[in-house]
């Protein structure tokens, strides 16, 4: 199975957080899945260190590649397609990340490692 991980689930997995659920956390081990991480969590993750909210993973930015290539997880470049489709989704969430992670999540038929309520509001599969 192919999944894609919300930014709060591809950092608390980094950090061994138990916020992560079981279910996710046997989904991400399980070297049967090919695990994807989305440039919008890079971009997320950018913000939030510049702005001081991640102090947890203080190196999260200035190795994010190191950090998911040593996981064996895979990048998920940002395509037009999915501006398109994050930009024309008819939902009032107006975070632009998690529409950027919905539409991906949609695109590429992956469901979505998440825990927040508010993809309910998107056409994607949800696991946690």
């Amino acid at each position: 199975m192919r999944l894609l991980l919300d930014t709060h689930a591809l950092l608390w997995w980094f950090t061994a957080d138990p916020r992560l659920s079981a279910a996710a956390q046997a989904a991400i081990a399980d070297h049967a899945n090919e695990i994807f991480v989305s440039a919008a969590s890079a971009w997320e993750i950018a913000t939030k260190q510049r702005l001081g909210k991640l102090d947890e993973v203080p190196q999260a930015a200035a190795r994010f590649a190191e950090l998911v290539a040593a996981d064996g997880f895979l990048h998920l470049p940002i395509s037009h397609g999915h501006g398109l489709r994050a930009g024309g989704y008819d939902v009032a969430h107006r975070d632009p990340v998690d529409r950027m992670l919905a539409a991906q999540s949609e695109l590429e038929s992956m469901p979505l490692v998440t825990r927040d309520p508010a993809f309910a509001d998107f056409c994607i599969t949800t696991l946690w």
